[in-house]
């Protein structure tokens, strides 16, 4: 294709997942009830760990980290998805799309990153108790954080960069969520083999190797566990990981079961699925899993609403 022929869109239209109203309407409320859930559930839970003292070790320093990244990846696709819910044309600005690529990549590779930092810190607790915080400091958790956070806003950096430097021509319609980097390459009017192959081969390294250290760190705590004697020791040692094996499982196998597949890659459905699936349930089910099978957590929720109804009648009087 010619040169001149070569442009680039100024606007993007989203299609969704629906052109009904009436099934917009109902999307809507059901997402906007989910969103919310997220926000007020993610900032109870940094809130209650910033106020018990209890909490402040480094598996709730980098939960915190975790929660910031749940409600800001939902805050980068949701709000603009409600939107669109309700709006007759589902417009999207070429740099609003950018930005939300940039920001959805970005919080999602640091969202697997640290959870990968987390599985360290289990090890770390599980295996070596009596080192656990001459090994997990203060700046060690700073280090690891930053780490992460960094790397995943390089890796999302490029790809967004590889992305709308490619021509459009005069195809602008999305046909996803959101301004997802698969769906935006395939709008280019020239070759992008090229770019697919670079997306793949990125994706599959930056899900892999994080999830094989993953599972390295829990074969050594299951190894360890296995060894203790004590059924009750056994017993509060997986409860210390049982949270976020949880939160692994669903992250890493949606991911795998979705993207790593030997003859074909996801269907357009499939894709919008597992966007609604990260950038909705799992950032409003994280806060869930940490409060429901966590003793600790539990307790200082239990700890927090007796101060606060102690306070209540002294309050009213």
């Amino acid at each position: 294709m010619g040169t001149k022929n070569q442009t680039w869109a100024t606007e993007f239209i989203l299609l969704g997942l629906s052109s009904v109203w009436g099934t917009q309407v109902s999307l809507f409320v059901l997402f906007l009830v989910m969103y919310l859930v997220t926000v007020l559930g993610n900032f109870l839970l940094v809130l209650l760990i910033r106020l018990d003292s209890r909490l402040h070790t480094p598996m709730y320093f980098f939960l915190t980290n975790l929660s910031l990244v749940d409600v800001s990846y939902s805050t980068s696709i949701v709000p603009q998805m409600l939107v669109h819910f309700l709006a007759e044309h589902k417009i999207i600005p070429y740099l609003s799309c950018a930005a939300q690529l940039f920001f959805s990549l970005a919080l999602g590779g640091i969202e697997f990153f640290l959870l990968t930092v987390m599985a360290y810190d289990r090890y770390v607790a599980v295996c070596k108790p009596l080192r656990y915080s001459a090994i997990m400091h203060g700046g060690l958790c700073t280090r690891l954080a930053i780490t992460s956070w960094v790397s995943g806003s390089i890796n999302s950096l490029m790809h967004t960069a590889m992305t709308f430097q490619l021509p459009t021509c005069t195809n602008k319609f999305i046909d996803h969520i959101s301004c997802e980097i698969l769906a935006v390459v395939r709008l280019a009017c020239v070759d992008t083999s090229s770019n697919e192959a670079i997306i793949m081969v990125s994706s599959i390294v930056l899900l892999m190797t994080p999830f094989c250290l993953v599972l390295l760190s829990y074969i050594q705590i299951i190894s360890t566990i296995l060894k203790i004697q004590s059924s009750d020791g056994r017993k509060k040692a997986f409860h210390t990981c049982a949270s976020h094996l949880t939160v692994v499982a669903l992250c890493y196998g949606t991911a795998i079961f979705t993207y790593i597949q030997p003859h074909s890659g996801p269907s357009v459905l499939q894709e919008k699925l597992i966007s609604l699936f990260y950038a909705i349930l799992m950032p409003m089910l994280n806060p869930m899993i940490y409060s429901l099978r966590n003793k600790e957590v539990k307790g200082a929720w239990q700890k927090l609403l007796g101060e606060f109804s102690g306070l209540t009648p002294k309050l009213a009087i």
